[in-house]
């Protein structure tokens, strides 16, 4: 069975998020400096999409990643992996032609002149995925979609099948997607911004930073982001180091035609994102604005926290939390990658989540995370002032 249409009809909700995209293997340094100097890797796995299913099946959440990876041991090394994590990899596709992408990294902040990468994914199994080979009833079978920015630029195919689960449509689960701009994959390609809106503006809840909007589409400060983004239900705005600002409207505007019995689901359990229907097709917004501070950290890597961050988001949404406690939320989860040096750890236990979520905005200013917060579970050790 193919095809959206089909899919849609064979989908039955049993899984809280399902994630597409590409997972590789991912090779971390011994110790900093240039990739040319380093002399020894240790091995782990990287994808943004799995990386959020990764994060909500260690918080508890029913997540399913779905992908494409070589028949070799790379590919068998991701699809263990990601599955210890609790996630269900039975919809992830083995590709006997195309080999599992991997990458390079240096132990340096991504968004720093001396970080390298060096990526090996051209022609990966991955890249080969497209609307005539992806498994519909497995993706329409979850209450959110999450998407990223990132399979769009993995090849043509790939751009068309974010333009298939993306367009609007009976059945259609809720789309979260994370813009995740990465210039040196658009190489070549002119149209990586008008795309990457085009995606955006498609999905019902949006991540993006204001960093790589101003990169992509040249736009500045939040409210600016939101002016060009009014579709989407939920848009987060992330700001880095001053936090994030959430705008959500309580009603979607623009044409949709996604009157979905997951998306009805979830808006049935949550307070601002709710199922199109066309009645409110012509409707115009009325946003709730949401400034949420981040927290101090102790960073010992800044890879993998907006995954991190966005797996966080979509745990309090399905818990039918308020927009503040869905950012912080994301916050402790960023916190909890943030302070480990690969791009997955162990989030903190719920119960101890939901108590620093709770802290009042004096309490929360003051709390500051360091390597090995997740595992201590001692109200008078989580909060320190430098």
């Amino acid at each position: 069975m193919s095809g959206p249409a089909a899919g849609t009809a064979a989908a039955a909700t049993t899984t809280d998020v399902v994630c597409l995209g590409e997972s590789m293997v991912t090779f971390l340094p011994s110790q900093p400096g240039r990739l040319a100097d380093v002399p020894s890797f240790g091995r782990g796995i990287g994808g943004a999409e799995s990386n959020v299913a990764c994060a909500l099946a260690a918080a508890g959440h029913r997540a399913a990643w779905v992908g494409r990876v070589g028949a070799d041991g790379f590919g068998d090394h991701l699809v263990e992996t990601i599955a210890s994590y609790g996630v269900d990899t039975s919809a992830v596709r083995r590709d006997p032609a195309r080999p599992t992408g991997v990458y390079f990294r240096t132990a340096t902040d991504r968004g720093t002149d001396t970080h390298e990468v060096a990526y090996y994914r051209a022609g990966s199994a991955a890249s080969a995925m497209s609307p005539e080979n992806v498994p519909y009833e497995a993706l329409f079978a979850g209450r959110v979609l999450h998407l990223s920015g990132i399979t769009a630029a993995l090849s043509p195919d790939c751009l068309a099948l974010l333009r298939e689960l993306t367009a609007p449509r009976p059945g259609r689960p809720l789309v979260s997607f994370d813009v995740n701009h990465r210039p040196h994959l658009w190489r070549g390609c002119a149209e990586d911004a008008s795309v990457l809106l085009e995606l955006a503006r498609r999905a019902d809840l949006v991540f993006v930073g204001e960093d790589e909007a101003e990169e992509a589409w040249g736009i500045v400060g939040a409210e600016a982001i939101r002016a060009a983004l009014p579709e989407p239900s939920v848009l987060v705005v992330k700001r880095g180091s001053a936090g994030a600002t959430v705008f959500a409207s309580e009603l979607r505007p623009g044409p949709r035609g996604a009157e979905a019995a997951g998306t009805a689901a979830l808006a049935a359990s949550t307070d601002t994102v709710s199922a199109a229907t066309p009645a409110r097709s012509a409707a115009t917004p009325v946003d709730t604005v949401t400034p949420v501070p981040a927290l101090r950290v102790d960073v010992v890597a800044a890879v993998g926290a907006g995954d991190a961050f966005a797996a966080g988001f979509l745990s309090a949404t399905l818990r039918g939390l308020p927009v503040r406690d869905r950012a912080r939320h994301g916050h402790l989860m960023a916190a909890a990658v943030l302070t480990v040096p690969g791009d997955l750890t162990d989030p903190p236990s719920r119960d101890r989540a939901d108590r620093l979520v709770a802290l009042d905005d004096a309490a929360w200013g003051r709390l500051r995370l360091a390597p090995g917060w997740t595992a201590a579970d001692r109200a008078p050790e989580e909060v320190r002032t430098p």
